[in-house]
C-alpha cells in the first residue's frame, strides 16, 4: 500500500484506491543482463564460480565439471550432514540440454543419494530458464524433502568368502547377571491338506485386489517372493499421534504364505521401534480375531484408527499366566516358569526368553534311531585401555552447569579420603548411527575429544567437565557427548585427596570397576583406600551439541551377505539339529550360530538363550519364534505336528495309540505304567 500524506499534517494515512494492482500494461519483466544473454552457459558458471570456488574439469566433449561443497542453509536442519559433496556436469549444449547432478558423499548410502539426484532433474524440468545458481539454491531449500524420502532400490554386487569370526572382546570386569527364566513350550495348532489350499486360494485373491487397488502408487513395492508389501499410509488424525509417530508416510505389510490361517503383520516406516511395536502387535490380535475382513479392509482400519491403536497399546496390559498342555512328566522348567508368573503384578527386571523347542529333543543321535520306524518324507508346501603415566591436573570449577550425562558412583567406598577427582577418562561408546561400541581412552577434563567411529566412520565428540567426590557427594561430573551415547566405564586414573594432610596424590591411581584401591600418602605416610562398586550414567539434559534424532531406516547389526526371499544355506540346519531351518542371534555376544553346541565350539564365553532369529526359508531376521517365521509363515523347526511328543498332540498320543504298541508306555512312570498297562490288558 502507498502511504498518502494529508492535507492539513505529516502523519501518513492510507487510501484504498492505492491498494489495487497495477495494470498488465505496466508489468515490465525483469531485465537480463546483456552478457548472459550473449553467452548464457559462461555467464551463469561464473556466477558458481563467485559463489562456490568450485574445482573445475573440462572434457574432450565439452563438457564441464564443476566440484563444490553445498552446505546446507537451514538452521534447523534434521540430517547429521556438514555439506554436500556435488559434482555438477554442464553439457556443452546448455542451455538446451539440462545439467546433471551427481553426489560424491561417501557416507550418503546411495539410495538416497539417487533421490538427491533425481530430485535435481526435477527441479531443472519444473523451473526451465532458471540459471543454475538458482537451481542450487532450490535444491539446498529443498534437501530435507528429498533425503526423506524412502530410500531407492539398488544392486549390490557381493563376494562370499569363508572367514572365521573374529574373537570376541574379553571384559575386564563383568556385571552379574540375573538368571533366566523358562516358559513352558506351547506347540502351535497345525492345519490340513483342505485348509491349506483354501487358504492359498484366498490369499491368491486377496493379494490381487491389493495390486490392482494400490498397484498405481508410486510408494508401492512388492519383495521378490511376495510376502513383503510397503504401501502409502495416510493417518486420518496425525496430530493425535505421538510424536515419534506422528512421521509415519508408509508400511510394510507382512502377509504369510498361509494367510489367513497364519496371522498378518504390519511395521511402520519412518518411526522409532520403540513406539511403534506395541502398535504393530496390536494389530495383529485385532486382525487374528477379524478373519473376515480383506487385506485393502485391514489398511483401511489402520488408517482409520491407527490414533485408536496406540491409545489401546499404551494401557497397561493385566498379567496374565499361560495355560499350556500338561505333558505325561512334567519338567521342573515348566513349574518354575509357572510359578514364577503368579508372583506379582508388577513389571519385573528379569526380561524371559524360551528356550528352542529342538534344543530339548536332545542329540541327534537319539531322535534318528527313534524316528526310523515313524519317518515321513518332508513337504515343502506344508512346512511352511592404555593408561598415560603423566597426566596433566585441571583446576575444577566450583559450579558446574547440570547438563548432559552424569557419572554418578551410588556405593562408591572412602576412606582415609578427604576428595576424589577423576584424572584421565576410559569409556566405551556407541554409536548413534550403526550401534558399534567404541573405546575412548585418555579422557581428560575441560577437553573436546574428537574421535569417528571404527564401522561406519561417523564423527562423534566427547567433552568432560569433572566435579569433586567427597562424603556428601557422589557424582564424579558431566560429559558431553555428539552422535554417541555412554555405554561403560573403562579402567581409569583418580587423583586422591589424603584426609589426614590434605595433599592430593602426585601420581593418579588406576581404578577398575569392582576392586579395591589401596595406597599410602606420600606425604604423612596415611593409609587411604577406595572403591568403585557401580557407576550409573544419568540423563540430565540433552547436550548443547546433541544431534537429532536419526530418520534413516533401521540397519541391521552386521553383514551376513544375506538376500531376503532366498534360503540360508542348508536352510539352516546343522549338524547337530538337522530339522532346525534356522540361525540365533546370541544375545551374549551379538553373533549368529546355527544352535547353541555351534556356539560353544567357536566361542570361550557362556553361551545366553537368543532373543532373535533369522528364518532358514527367506533369510529374514526377527524376533525368536517357538515355531515358525513371522514373515514368510513356513516352519522351522522341521514338519510340524509329526514329532513325538509335541506336548502329548504328536504321533505318542497315548489316546490315540492302540494297546499292543509297545512304544504307548515308554518312558512313562515305572512300576505305576507297567501295572496299569497289564490291567488294561
Amino acid at each position: 500500500m502507498i502511504p498518502i500524506r494529508n492535507k492539513g499534517g505529516d502523519s501518513p494515512r492510507f487510501n484504498k484506491q492505492a491498494t489495487r494492482e497495477a495494470p498488465a500494461s505496466r508489468v515490465v519483466p525483469k531485465p537480463v543482463p546483456g552478457r548472459q544473454v550473449k553467452d548464457a552457459r559462461g555467464y551463469q558458471i561464473e556466477q558458481l564460480r563467485r559463489r562456490f570456488s568450485p574445482k573445475e574439469t573440462n572434457h574432450e566433449n565439452g563438457d564441464t565439471s564443476l566440484f563444490f561443497n553445498l552446505a546446507p542453509s537451514d538452521p534447523d536442519f534434521p540430517f547429521d550432514l556438514d555439506h554436500l559433496e556435488v559434482d555438477l556436469r554442464i553439457p556443452a549444449a546448455y542451455p538446451a540440454a539440462q545439467p546433471q547432478l551427481l553426489v560424491k558423499n561417501t557416507d550418503i548410502p546411495r539410495g538416497f543419494a539417487i533421490n538427491i539426484e533425481k530430485g535435481w532433474g526435477k527441479l531443472a524440468e519444473e523451473k526451465k530458464g532458471a540459471t543454475l545458481l538458482a537451481l542450487t539454491n532450490a535444491l539446498d531449500k529443498n534437501l530435507e524433502s528429498f533425503l526423506s524420502e524412502q530410500k531407492a532400490e539398488t544392486v549390490k554386487l557381493m563376494t562370499f568368502k569363508d572367514t572365521k569370526p573374529e574373537p570376541a572382546p574379553v571384559e575386564l570386569v563383568a556385571p552379574p547377571k540375573p538368571p533366566v527364566e523358562r516358559k513352558p513350550y506351547i506347540p502351535l495348532d497345525s492345519f490340513t491338506r483342505d485348509q491349506i489350499a483354501e487358504a492359498k486360494a484366498r490369499r491368491a485373491q486377496e493379494v490381487r485386489q491389493l495390486d490392482a487397488r494400490m498397484g498405481k502408487l508410486p510408494a508401492y513395492q512388492r519383495s521378490s517372493d511376495g510376502i513383503i508389501y510397503t504401501l502409502p499410509l495416510e493417518p486420518k488424525r496425525r496430530a493425535q499421534l505421538p510424536v515419534g509417530l506422528q512421521g509415519v508416510n508408509s508400511v510394510q505389510l507382512v502377509i504369510p504364505l498361509l494367510y489367513p490361517l497364519q496371522p498378518l503383520r504390519v511395521l511402520l516406516n519412518e518411526v522409532e521401534s520403540e513406539d511403534a511395536e506395541p502398535v504393530e502387535e496390536l494389530f495383529s490380535q485385532k486382525a487374528m480375531e477379524r478373519k473376515d475382513m480383506t487385506l485393502t479392509s485391514h489398511i483401511n482400519s489402520l488408517a482409520q484408527n491407527l490414533h485408536a491403536l496406540v491409545k489401546e497399546a499404551q494401557k497397561p496390559l493385566p498379567v496374565s499366566v499361560p495355560v499350556a498342555l500338561q505333558p505325561a512328566d512334567p519338567n521342573t522348567e515348566a513349574k518354575q516358569a509357572e510359578h514364577s508368573s503368579t508372583l506379582g503384578g508388577g513389571k519385573t527386571h528379569v526380561h524371559v526368553i524360551p528356550r528352542p523347542p529342538e534344543w530339548n529333543m536332545g542329540d541327534s543321535s537319539e531322535s534318528d534311531e527313534t524316528d526310523e520306524d515313524y519317518s515321513e518324507d518332508e513337504d515343502e508346501d506344508e512346512g511352511g585401555a592404555t593408561i598415560g603415566a603423566e597426566v596433566a591436573r585441571t583446576s575444577i570449577p566450583t559450579q558446574t552447569s547440570e547438563t548432559g550425562i552424569a557419572i554418578s558412583f551410588p556405593s562408591i567406598e572412602l576412606h582415609g579420603i578427604e576428595l576424589l577427582q577423576i584424572s584421565t577418562l576410559n569409556l566405551s561408546v556407541k554409536c548413534n548411527r550403526c550401534k558399534t561400541l567404541n573405546d575412548i581412552n585418555n579422557l581428560t577434563p575441560n577437553t573436546l575429544k574428537p574421535s569417528s567411529c571404527k564401522k561406519c566412520a561417523t564423527p562423534f565428540s566427547l567433552t568432560f567437565r569433572p566435579e569433586l567426590i567427597h562424603a556428601n557427594s557422589t557424582r564424579a561430573g558431566f560429559i558431553d557427548a555428539t552422535a554417541c551415547t555412554i555405554a561403560d566405564l573403562l579402567p581409569s586414573s583418580f587423583i586422591p585427596t589424603c584426609s589426614s594432610c590434605s595433599t592430593p596424590s602426585s601420581q593418579p591411581l588406576l581404578s577398575v570397576r569392582g576392586d579395591t584401591t589401596t595406597n599410602v600418602c606420600r606425604t604423612c605416610h596415611h593409609r587411604f583406600t577406595f572403591s568403585l562398586p557401580t557407576v550409573k550414567f544419568l540423563s540430565y539434559a540433552p547436550g548443547a551439541n546433541s544431534p537429532p534424532p536419526p530418520t534413516a531406516p533401521r540397519r541391521r547389526l552386521e553383514k551376513l551377505g544375506l538376500h531376503a526371499g532366498e534360503p540360508l544355506p542348508d536352510r539352516g540346519a546343522c549338524a547337530h539339529y538337522r530339522k532346525s531351518h534356522r540361525w540365533f542371534r546370541f544375545s551374549c555376544c551379538s553373533k549368529v550360530y546355527p544352535c547353541d553346541k555351534c556356539h560353544d565350539a567357536e566361542e570361550q564365553h557362556e553361551m545366553e538363550w537368543a532373543s532373535r532369529m533369522i528364518c532358514g526359508w527367506c533369510s529374514r531376521e526377527q524376533r525368536y519364534a517357538a515355531e515358525s517365521c513371522a514373515f514368510c509363515g513356513r516352519s522351522v523347526i522341521g514338519k510340524r505336528g509329526k514329532g513325538f511328543w509335541e506336548g502329548g498332540r504328536g504321533t505318542r498320543d497315548r489316546a490315540l495309540m492302540r494297546r499292543g504298541d509297545k512304544r504307548k508306555y515308554r518312558r512313562v512312570g515305572g512300576t505305576a505304567a507297567s501295572g496299569k498297562k497289564k490291567e488294561e490288558d
